[in-house]
C-alpha cells in the first residue's frame, strides 16, 4: 500500500500548487499556454526514487499516506509550490572578464563591431584555451550554483568557446563533470560552430567540425565518457551561412544529436524555415525571423527559444512572441547567460518577457517550465508537476505564485526552498525571517 511505503518528502497545505500542465502534454501553446492548472490547498509526495508519487487536495494526500512514512515535511501553508524552473539556453563555461565590453555597447557598439574589434567571442575563446579544465569547471559550478538558487533545476549548457577540438573537448568534459558534481540537471550542447576561428574560412572551419570535430564526439560518445545531446550553429551573416549551417547540423543529427541553434538573430537568415525542414528541436533568437519561418516552425513543432535578456542588453528588437504565440509555436524561455549577457535568474527572464515581449504571466511561466523542458527533449520528466514526473520543485514565500515574475529581482528574498528529486537543495533562511515583516 503507497500510504505505509517510505517516502522522501511531503508538501502539504500548499496555498497553490502550480501543475502548469496536468495530462502529460507535452508542451502548451495557445490557450494552453494561457491557462495553466493550478491546485488550492493541496499536497505533493515525492518517493524514494526522485519522482512524484502523488498530486492532490491537502485532505485526500493526508488520507493515503502516513506521515510517519516521509523522511521530510514541510509545511507550504500561505506559500505556493511550482515545478523547477528549465533555462533552455546558456553558455556557462568560459574564461576570461568581459565587463569591459558593456561600457562599450553603451556607448553605442554593435555585437558585430565589437566582435569585428577582436571582442566578444574571440576574446572568451583566447582566455578559455588558456585555461586549465579544473579552472573551467570551478567556475562553471559556481555559476550553476546561483541558477539553481534562483530556481533553475534543469539548464541548457553550451560549450563553444574553443573553436578547436581540444578546447570543445576540454569544455564538454567540465560539462560531463559538472553534471556529476552539481545537483542541477543537465542538457549539453555542443556549439563548436559558435564563430569562424581565426585563421579559417567558414567553409574550412565547416569542413573541420564535420570530419574532425563530429567524429570524435561521436566515438566518446559511443565509449559513455561524454554524454552531449545538442548541435547549436551560429547561423549569421558573416559567421556560418544557411549552406554551412545545414551541412553540420545534419552531420550532428546523423550522430543522434538534437538540432537546437542559433538562428535569425542580427539578421534574417531563413534560419527558421532551415530548422524546421531538417526536424530541429528547437531554435534560439529569431528576432529576425520572417512569416514564413514561424509558419513553418509552428508545423513542425520546433520549439522557439527566446532571450529577452539579450534583447534587451544588445538594443535588438524584441522577438515577436505575440505573433509566434497566434500562430501555435512552442515558445519557449533562456536566460542566454553568457560573458556578453550576465543574467542567471530565471525569474527575472520572465519578468522581461511579460514587459517587453508583451506575454502573460501563464504564458512566461509555461515558457520556463513545460516548453523549455521539450525544447531540450526533457518534457517527459521535467516542466510540470505530474504522477512519475522527476521531483523538482520550488516553494515560494507567497500565497500567489505570480509573485515569483511581479517582483523584478525579488527572487532572492522569496525562494524559500528549491528541490531536486524530492531533496531540499538550497534552504533560503532570510526568506523565512522576511516571512514576518
Amino acid at each position: 500500500m503507497a500510504g505505509r511505503q517510505r517516502q522522501r518528502l511531503l508538501l502539504e497545505n500548499a496555498e497553490q500548487l502550480v501543475l502548469v500542465c496536468g495530462r502529460r502534454e507535452p508542451y502548451l501553446r495557445r490557450d494552453g499556454a494561457a491557462s495553466l492548472a493550478v491546485l488550492r490547498a493541496a499536497s505533493l509526495v515525492v518517493g524514494l526514487d526522485g519522482c512524484i508519487k502523488a498530486v492532490g487536495q491537502a485532505d485526500v494526500i493526508r488520507n493515503e499516506f502516513s506521515e510517519a512514512t516521509f523522511e521530510r515535511i514541510i509545511d507550504c501553508s500561505g506559500k505556493c509550490v511550482l515545478p523547477g524552473l528549465v533555462d533552455a539556453h546558456t553558455h556557462p563555461v568560459w574564461a576570461g572578464d568581459r565587463v569591459h565590453e558593456f561600457a562599450m555597447k553603451l556607448a553605442g557598439a554593435s555585437y558585430m563591431e565589437i566582435h569585428q574589434a577582436g571582442g566578444g567571442i574571440h576574446f572568451t575563446v583566447e582566455h578559455t584555451r588558456k585555461a586549465t579544465e579544473d579552472e573551467l569547471l570551478a567556475t562553471l559550478e559556481q555559476r550553476l550554483g546561483r541558477m539553481l538558487r534562483a530556481g533553475s533545476t534543469l539548464v541548457e549548457c553550451k560549450s563553444g568557446y574553443g573553436l578547436d577540438l581540444d578546447t570543445e573537448l576540454k569544455m564538454l568534459r567540465a560539462i560531463e563533470r559538472a553534471r556529476g558534481s552539481s545537483a542541477i540537471g543537465i542538457s549539453s550542447t555542443y556549439c563548436g560552430a559558435h564563430a569562424v576561428p581565426k585563421g579559417k574560412t567558414a567553409t574550412e572551419a565547416t569542413d573541420d567540425i564535420i570530419n574532425n570535430h563530429l567524429p570524435k564526439l561521436k566515438e566518446l560518445k559511443l565509449s559513455g565518457e561524454i554524454h552531449v545531446n545538442n548541435i547549436d550553429v551560429f547561423c549569421e551573416k558573416g559567421v556560418f551561412d544557411l549552406e554551412s549551417t545545414r551541412r553540420i547540423l545534419q552531420a550532428g543529427k546523423d550522430i543522434g544529436l538534437q538540432i537546437n541553434f542559433h538562428g535569425d538573430e542580427l539578421h534574417p537568415m531563413k534560419s527558421a524555415e532551415l530548422g524546421a525542414e531538417l526536424g530541429a528541436r528547437a531554435i534560439s533568437h529569431l528576432e529576425e525571423v520572417s512569416d514564413e519561418g514561424i509558419v513553418a516552425m509552428a508545423r513542425a513543432k520546433c520549439a522557439a527559444v527566446l532571450l529577452p535578456t539579450t534583447a534587451y542588453m544588445l538594443r535588438l528588437k524584441q522577438p515577436r512572441a505575440r505573433k509566434m504565440l497566434e500562430e501555435g509555436v512552442i515558445v519557449a524561455l533562456g536566460s542566454d547567460f553568457n560573458p556578453n549577457a550576465y543574467c542567471f535568474s530565471m525569474p527575472m527572464v520572465m519578468h522581461l518577457a511579460c514587459v517587453n515581449m508583451k506575454m502573460t504571466m501563464n504564458e512566461a511561466l509555461a515558457a520556463a517550465t513545460i516548453n523549455a523542458a521539450y525544447a531540450l527533449g526533457k518534457s517527459d520528466t521535467h516542466g510540470s508537476l505530474e504522477v512519475g514526473k522527476q521531483g523538482d520543485l520550488l516553494v515560494i514565500n507567497s500565497s500567489r505564485w505570480e509573485h515569483l515574475i511581479y517582483q523584478f529581482g525579488g527572487h532572492e528574498a522569496l525562494i524559500n526552498y528549491v528541490i531536486v528529486k524530492g531533496k531540499v537543495i538550497y534552504e533560503n533562511e532570510r526568506c523565512e525571517a522576511m516571512s514576518s515583516y
